[in-house]
């Protein structure tokens, strides 16, 4: 199953240069689930083709602008381009109203439903659970609500041993339940055990989205052995006073988080724009965990 991210926009605050704001693409099984939409986020889909017509769930973690001004001119375009099934979309309680006054004062009537799921920063909650994939809100400590989100692979079906399969000569309709977990009667009534005619699927991935947060421990249990984390870090560890009074995180700080939980591998992102280029911060988070790469827009980052 293919899971995967794709960094849109890798900046804070402000564009600089070869870096928009927040936005992140996931395909998860060749379903696309955008995550945070800053602003010029419209033209990084067209530039990396994440094609908008096939997202059917946004998740906006906060309402600073740079994680959702790019939403309303989204939600425009997939109207002109006669967009006509749901589209959800979880986030602060607040965004609804704002979309609506935008909607209201340009005169646009979304011609597609729009379901507005609302999240609670002050609680982890599962929000979202389908055949591919389970999302988890996580709580975290910015200058407003704000959550990261979790996405959980789900358990795929046993593979069968087409070898074994092929001798017994077991008829394709058996195939269904033998993934599930089921023995296997023969016709002379002989059994055979679920384990020497499949093999177990790999462990579930798992994804992390840490948005803007101060670091702590609360989120370390819930974003445990993640198979790719992503965390923000938006200061270099000399600019540790700035970091805390703007709750945010340094390189070095996201780097610990990602040992604590023990993450597999780090992807450090939304930089300062001060930074104009991005080795220190790199070096830094390297310097405590070395399994560290730049939220590179236009990168993609396999999960697994």
């Amino acid at each position: 199953m293919k899971f995967e991210v794709t960094i849109l926009g890798s900046s804070s605050a402000t564009p600089i240069f070869n870096r928009n704001p927040s936005a992140q693409a996931l395909n998860i099984n060749e379903r696309l689930y955008l995550v945070d939409c800053g602003e010029g986020t419209q033209q990084q889909m067209l530039k990396f083709d994440i094609k908008a017509r096939r997202i059917d769930h946004i998740f906006i973690s906060h309402l600073h602008g740079d994680h959702y001004l790019g939403l309303i001119g989204l939600l425009s375009s997939m109207q002109l381009n006669g967009r006509d099934k749901p589209l959800n979309i979880f986030c602060p309680a607040n965004l609804k109203e704002i979309i609506d006054i935008q909607l209201k004062f340009s005169e646009t009537a979304l011609e597609y439903e729009v379901n507005y799921k609302f999240t609670n920063a002050e609680v982890a909650a599962v929000i979202l659970d389908n055949a591919d994939v389970t999302v988890e809100t996580i709580p975290l400590d910015h200058r407003m609500a704000c959550t990261g989100f979790l996405f959980r692979e789900k358990k795929r079906m046993r593979k069968l041993i087409k070898e074994k399969v092929e001798e017994l000569k077991i008829p394709v309709e058996y195939f269904s339940a033998l993934k599930k977990g089921a023995d296997y009667t023969a016709p002379d009534g002989k059994l055979y055990k679920n384990d020497i005619l499949t093999t177990d699927s790999s462990e579930p991935k798992t994804y992390v989205y840490c948005s803007d947060t101060l670091p702590g421990d609360w989120y370390i249990d819930q974003i445990k052995n993640a198979t790719l984390l992503y965390h923000e870090a938006t200061f270099l560890n000399n600019m540790l006073e700035r970091a805390i009074e703007t709750h945010h995180t340094t390189a070095l700080q996201a780097a610990a988080i990602a040992i604590k939980s023990n993450a597999k591998k780090l992807i450090i992102g939304h930089f300062s724009a001060r930074y104009k280029t991005l080795n220190e911060l790199l070096d830094e988070a390297r310097s405590v965990f070395p399994e560290t790469e730049l939220a590179i827009e236009g990168r993609v980052f396999e999960i697994g």
